[in-house]
C-alpha cells in the first residue's frame, strides 16, 4: 500500500468528489452487470441512499462495506418493515467496466436497514471501487484499498489520525482537507456522535429534544451526523477503522456504570448501552463479529498492513473498572481498563508481532497528564492516568515491543508524547511515543491565548509532552520502515462549512529510537 507524499492532484481531487455524488440511475442502468440485476423490488421510497457509503477494516484479501438505506433519515428511516434486497459491484476501475466482486445482500429492518458486505478474494495493496442498487436507484460511488500482503516488507502506509467530532460545535471542515491528501485509511479512535441535548446557541443544533436513549434515538442522531458532507466525501473516499469512546453511549461510561447512576437506574443504562451499541454497529463499516449481544458488543481487534505495520484496536469503555476520584485510587492494583481477556489479547499480539512497527489505537490518553503546577500531582482520572498500575505493566510491555507508537482522540487538544516506563521516575526510560490527535470539531474555534495562558505553566511538569495545540483538525503519517513522519494539519475554522487548512508541526518516530521528535 504506497502512501502518497504530497497533496492530490486537481483531477484526483475532483475524482473524489464525484464519487460521492450520486450517479444517475440511467446511466447506471447502462453499466450494472446484466447478470446481477433482479426483479425490481415493490414500490419504495426515493433517497434510499441518503447516508451515503463506506468501506472500512481493509485487510489483504478484503474488506467491508456499507451502506444503510434511510430515505427519512432524521424519523428512524423512513423504511417499511420488511427485508429489502441491495445489489452490490466491487470494480477496479472507477467507471466499473472491469467487475472484481457482485452480490447481493439484505437489508434487514432489525438492523435499521444497514448493510455490510464482507467481500473477500481479492487482490493486496489496491485501490477498489463500490457501489450498490436498489431498483431504479443506485448509491455515491465509493473509493476503497485493500491491505498490503501479509509478507509483504517494503512500502508505506499514510494513515489519518481523528476523533471528537460535535455536531453542535461546528462543520466537520478538517475532512474536506484529509481528502485531498488521500490517505490509504483513516483511524476514527472514539466520539463519532456526541449524546448531547439540542442546544438553540449551537453552530449546528442536535435533532431531537434530548439525549438518546432509545434505538430510534440513537439511529436518528447517528443519521444527523452521516448528513456532513464532508465527513460522507471522506467515508467514500478512503476505508476507515473505527471504535468508540464514551459520547457514543454516555459522558464518562465505565463498563455498565453511567456517569450519573443516582438518575440512569443500572436497567435503564443496560437497555441504553444495548440501543447505543447497536446503532453504533448499524452504521459503521465493520465486520460481523462487532454485531452486539444486547448490552456486549467485540470492536477490539487487530489489523495486519503487511509486515509494515500491526494495528492493536481497543476497547477502553466496555470493560473498565469505574474511575477513582482520588490519587490513592488511581493507583489501586485492582483497577483495569482493559479487562483481564483484552489486556493479555494485547500482550500477546505485541510479544508475537512480525512488524516493523506496532501501533495502539486507544481511545485517552496514555501518557501522563500533571495538571498540577509545581510539586504534587494531579490527573484525569477518566484516562490511563486513573488505571496506572495496568498503564505501568503496560508501559514495561512496550519496553520489549518494536517500535511501539499510540494513536489517541478524547482530549480535543494535539498532545504529542514521549511514553515512559515510570512517571514517577522522571529519569525512566523513553518506551515509546504517543499522538493525541486534536478534534474534528469539538470545543470549536478556540481561543489560542487562553489555552496558552491555561497549559504553558504545566509545560515544566510534563516534561514529556513534545507538542501541544489547540486547533481543530487531524494528525496525518507517512509510514515506513525507518520512520514515521507525522504532520498536525489544522483548520482556520469549524465555525464555517468551509474551511483554510495549513500544517502546524511536523514530526518524526524514527526505528529503533523510542519517542518522537519535532522536526
Amino acid at each position: 500500500m504506497t502512501g502518497v507524499t504530497g497533496p492530490a492532484s486537481p483531477d484526483r481531487r475532483r475524482l473524489l468528489t464525484a464519487s460521492a455524488a450520486a450517479v444517475g440511475a440511467a446511466a447506471a442502468t447502462q453499466l450494472w452487470l446484466p447478470s446481477t440485476a433482479g426483479a425490481a423490488e415493490p414500490q419504495l421510497p426515493d433517497g434510499l441512499f441518503t447516508l451515503g457509503v463506506a468501506s472500512g477494516d481493509p485487510l489483504a484479501d478484503g474488506i467491508v462495506l456499507w451502506t444503510r438505506l434511510a430515505p427519512d433519515p432524521l424519523h428512524g428511516g423512513g423504511m417499511p418493515d420488511r427485508p429489502v434486497r441491495v445489489e452490490w459491484q466491487l470494480a477496479e476501475d472507477a467507471r466499473f467496466r472491469k467487475i472484481a466482486r457482485h452480490g447481493t445482500a439484505q437489508a434487514r429492518p432489525e438492523y435499521g436497514h444497514s448493510v455490510h458486505v464482507d467481500v473477500r478474494g481479492l487482490r493486496p495493496g489496491r485501490t477498489y471501487w463500490y457501489r450498490f442498487r436498489v431498483g431504479g436507484q443506485l448509491s455515491p460511488t465509493g473509493r476503497t484499498r485493500t491491505a498490503p500482503a501479509r509478507d509483504s516488507s517494503g512500502g508505506s502506509l499514510r494513515v489519518a489520525l481523528a476523533s471528537c467530532q460535535n455536531w453542535q460545535h461546528g462543520y466537520f471542515t478538517p475532512y474536506a482537507d484529509m481528502l485531498d491528501q488521500d490517505p490509504d485509511v483513516v483511524l476514527f479512535v472514539g466520539d463519532y456522535i456526541y449524546e448531547s441535548t439540542p442546544s438553540a446557541t449551537a453552530v449546528r443544533r442536535h435533532e431531537g429534544t434530548g439525549e438518546p436513549y432509545s434505538l430510534v434515538q440513537y439511529r436518528n442522531r447517528y443519521a444527523q451526523y452521516r448528513s456532513d458532507p464532508d465527513l460522507a466525501a471522506m467515508h467514500a473516499g478512503a476505508p476507515f477503522v473505527v471504535t468508540f469512546d464514551d459520547h457514543e453511549v454516555d459522558n464518562d461510561y465505565a463498563g455498565e456504570v453511567p456517569q450519573d447512576p443516582g438518575k440512569q437506574a443500572h436497567d435503564a443504562f443496560v437497555a441504553r448501552l444495548t440501543a447505543a451499541y447497536q446503532a453504533y454497529y448499524e452504521h459503521m463499516p465493520v465486520r460481523a463479529t462487532a454485531v452486539p449481544n444486547g448490552p456486549h458488543i467485540r470492536m477490539y481487534r487487530r489489523l495486519e498492513f503487511g509486515r509494515l505495520a500491526r494495528l492493536n484496536v481497543l476497547d477502553t469503555r466496555q470493560f473498565r473498572s469505574d474511575q477513582a476520584t482520588t490519587q490513592e485510587g488511581a493507583e489501586d492494583p485492582k483497577l483495569t481498563m482493559l479487562g483481564a481477556r483484552q489486556k493479555q489479547w494485547l500482550i500477546d499480539g505485541l510479544r508475537t508481532s512480525p512488524a516493523r512497527w506496532n501501533l495502539i489505537a486507544s481511545q485517552i490518553m496514555m501518557a501522563e497528564t500533571d495538571l498540577q503546577v509545581g510539586p504534587g500531582k494531579l490527573w484525569y482520572y477518566d484516562a490511563w492516568d486513573g488505571y496506572q498500575a495496568e498503564r505501568n505493566r503496560l508501559l514495561a510491555e512496550l519496553k520489549r515491543t518494536a517500535n511501539p507508537v499510540v494513536l489517541t482522540g478524547d482530549r480535543h487538544l494535539t498532545m504529542v508524547s514521549d511514553l515512559k516506563e515510570d512517571y514517577a521516575d522522571p529519569d525512566s526510560a523513553v518506551v515509546g511515543a504517543e499522538f493525541v490527535g486534536t478534534s474534528v470539531s469539538s470545543n470549536g474555534d478556540q481561543d489560542q491565548a487562553a489555552f496558552q495562558k491555561e497549559w504553558d505553566p504545566r509545560r515544566a511538569d510534563n516534561p514529556h509532552w513534545k507538542l501541544l495545540d489547540a486547533h481543530r483538525g487531524y494528525h496525518l503519517f507517512d509510514i515506513r520502515r525507518d520512520r514515521i513522519d507525522a504532520r498536525v494539519r489544522v483548520v482556520d475554522t469549524v465555525l464555517k462549512p468551509r474551511a483554510t487548512p495549513r500544517t502546524l508541526a511536523k514530526l518524526r518516530v524514527r526505528a529503533g529510537r523510542p519517542g518522537v521528535d519535532l522536526v
